[in-house]
């Protein structure tokens, strides 16, 4: 049964309260969604309260910002360049990071953004021919179009797979996963959705990108929004094809979406010219000390 989220509120500051948050620590542990306040210390006053009522009933931590899961929307922003959010990029409001510090909220796992452009993440050396990456065996092909319900089928079972063992990974089942991307697709470029299949014609990865549409009716910037892979290598050829399809699109830059700083992506973005220009985190309260 989906969980139904409670509203906590005080004048200026309100949030939803999930109580079944994945673990931390083995901790039994609840998460702070939605969260907004119109001062840090109306936020900080809220936060407090949700502690307290939590602690009340047994709970030993308190996440956040989390809509739940790490399915859902997380992370609070705690460092940017000032530049507009991406499409799905968290937004965090004015006060938030400093309601969350005052009531002993401190970081979890951090996490980045890069961007860089189009014609610095490409090497000189050509990875495709024809449209078709090749590279011991392994061929990648864009999604044609059809058939979105299987598509999101496919990303579901390696998103599983790939995901499982990351830091506060909660299980999704695959109706979920389907209501949550099904309001993505309309926004969805088939030329950034790859597919990379062995000789056997078996999935080893996938990378899922998609125009920035929040720029408007002509955007200019791709982002990469998630990729993984069951082999070594794939994962440098899926962005080197995004990267590629996405300057013969006519496309100038590139994002790379919300990686975890010790997550092997953020080396990969390097290697195509990524620059930090936000910085976010997932932050938590024991409630058992």
């Amino acid at each position: 049964m989906t969980e139904i989220p409670v509203e906590c509120a005080i004048e200026g500051a309100s949030c939803l309260i999930f109580r079944d948050a994945p673990a931390w620590e083995g901790r039994r542990t609840a998460s702070v969604g939605r969260f907004r306040c119109d001062s840090a210390t109306a936020g900080r006053d809220l936060l407090a309260r949700a502690a307290a009522d939590l602690a009340a009933e047994s709970y030993e931590a308190l996440i956040g910002p989390m809509d739940g899961d790490t399915w859902h929307s997380y992370r609070l922003v705690t460092e940017s360049d000032g530049s507009p959010p991406f499409l799905m990029e968290p937004v965090s409001g004015a006060f938030d990071t400093e309601a969350f510090t005052a009531a002993g909220f401190t970081p979890l796992s951090s996490y980045v953004s890069t961007r860089t452009t189009l014609d610095a993440a490409i090497a000189p050396e050509a990875v495709s021919i024809a449209g078709v990456s090749v590279k011991g065996g392994v061929s990648v092909k864009a999604w044609d179009g059809s058939d979105a319900a299987g598509l999101v089928r496919q990303l579901y079972a390696m998103s599983a797979a790939a995901f499982r063992n990351n830091a506060f990974f909660k299980p999704l089942d695959e109706q979920g996963f389907l209501k949550l991307y099904e309001p993505v697709m309309p926004l969805v470029d088939p030329r950034f959705v790859l597919f990379a299949r062995n000789e056997a014609d078996a999935l080893v990865g996938f990378l899922f990108g998609m125009p920035d549409r929040l720029e408007g009716a002509t955007p200019r910037t791709v982002i990469l929004k998630t990729y993984a892979s069951a082999q070594r290598g794939v994962g440098h050829l899926l962005a080197d094809h995004f990267h590629r399809s996405a300057r013969a699109a006519g496309f100038t830059h590139a994002i790379h979406a919300l990686m975890h700083v010790d997550n092997i992506s953020l080396e990969r973005s390097a290697r195509h010219s990524g620059t930090v220009f936000r910085r976010y985190a997932l932050l938590g309260r024991r409630l058992d000390a």
